[in-house]
């Protein structure tokens, strides 16, 4: 029988089939078995790794729970305090809480750890003087002398938490007044490419962040409260309430009154950024024409004399050797 009907013959296609589909089911079945095996084999991977994760995350769970629970307890032990002295009504006002909120401390327990430190810091400072005068520097000193020196230096001290507070918030406001004019261009920048005000804000606070903290959280702070609050004006002019600069308070009005009577606030924004450019062109040119009087005194005292040392040190020396010579 030649090759072309040995390949034609129905019993040869059959065959073929047959075995075909033979191997067919043998494969089929033999994937799954690998697939199977593969199966578990991933299931136990990622079981394992579920496990470690668990476990991590529990560890990572009860050290915060420690520590917020510490944190707690010592807010709760500050603020019985404070209720049991009534502190509130001797060292806090109606404006102690717009202060914290310009230094970064917001909220009730803000003013509570401030008040208690207000009570604490000269208590604390007049007993420490009291044993240090009494037992340590001046033994053979008069009690009532001692108590008195104690008592000044507490009277003194109740200042110390003041003090702290608005060097917190010089410094806060120096490092958004730096950081404002950049990102005053970058909103004009957004609000010009089509953004809303509000998307705005949350874009130049994610990016002014790693020049100015302080910036991107009032901006951020801001953006909050123009998505709750009834009104868009109160979140403006509470961001102008805790950036009391000029320039910001300058940008909130602008905003407000575009928001009020409808005017375009990309041209608001150019005008106030234009007018921050230049103001800060006017602080660097201010800050350059006040370096020669300050440099007035350093130079006299420590660059005229050694200039006059080293021109006249040859001379007196010359005269010195002919004197000793003669």
């Amino acid at each position: 029988m030649d090759f072309v009907g040995l390949v034609t013959s129905p019993d040869f296609i059959i065959a073929v089939l047959a075995a075909v589909s033979a191997a067919a089911i043998v494969f089929t079945f033999g994937v799954q078995f690998t697939e199977k095996k593969d199966m578990k084999s991933r299931i136990k991977k990622v079981a394992i790794e579920r496990e470690r994760l668990r476990v991590e995350e529990i560890s990572r769970l009860r050290g915060e729970d420690k520590t917020q629970r510490r944190k707690t307890e010592n807010a709760e032990t500050i603020k019985k305090v404070v209720d049991r002295f009534d502190l509130k009504k001797a060292f806090a006002d109606e404006n102690t809480a717009l202060k914290l909120a310009r230094a970064g401390y917001r909220g009730p327990s803000a003013i509570t750890t401030f008040v208690f430190l207000r009570f604490v810091v000269p208590l604390g400072m007049t007993l420490f003087a009291l044993f240090y005068l009494t037992v340590i520097f001046n033994k053979e000193a008069p009690i009532f002398l001692n108590l008195s020196y104690s008592l000044g230096l507490g009277i003194l001290s109740s200042y110390l938490p003041v003090i702290l507070l608005q060097n917190k918030t010089t410094k806060r406001q120096l490092s958004i007044r730096r950081a404002w004019s950049d990102a005053l261009d970058l909103i004009l920048l957004c609000v010009e490419s089509g953004m809303s005000i509000e998307h705005a804000f949350q874009k130049v606070a994610q990016e002014i962040v790693s020049q100015s903290p302080e910036l991107g959280e009032e901006l951020t702070l801001t953006n909050a409260e123009l998505s709750f609050l009834d009104r868009r004006a109160r979140a403006f002019e509470n961001l102008a309430n805790r950036v009391p600069l000029d320039e910001v308070k300058s940008v909130t009005t602008a905003l407000i009154q575009s928001d009020k009577y409808g005017t375009s606030v990309g041209h608001s924004l150019r005008i106030m950024a234009e007018e921050g450019r230049d103001m800060r062109m006017m602080a660097a040119e201010q800050k350059a024409a006040a370096l020669p009087p300050k440099l007035t005194v350093p130079l006299i005292l420590f660059f005229l004399p050694v200039l006059f040392i080293m021109i006249m040190a040859p001379a007196l020396m010359s005269v010195f050797s002919s004197n000793v010579a003669g």
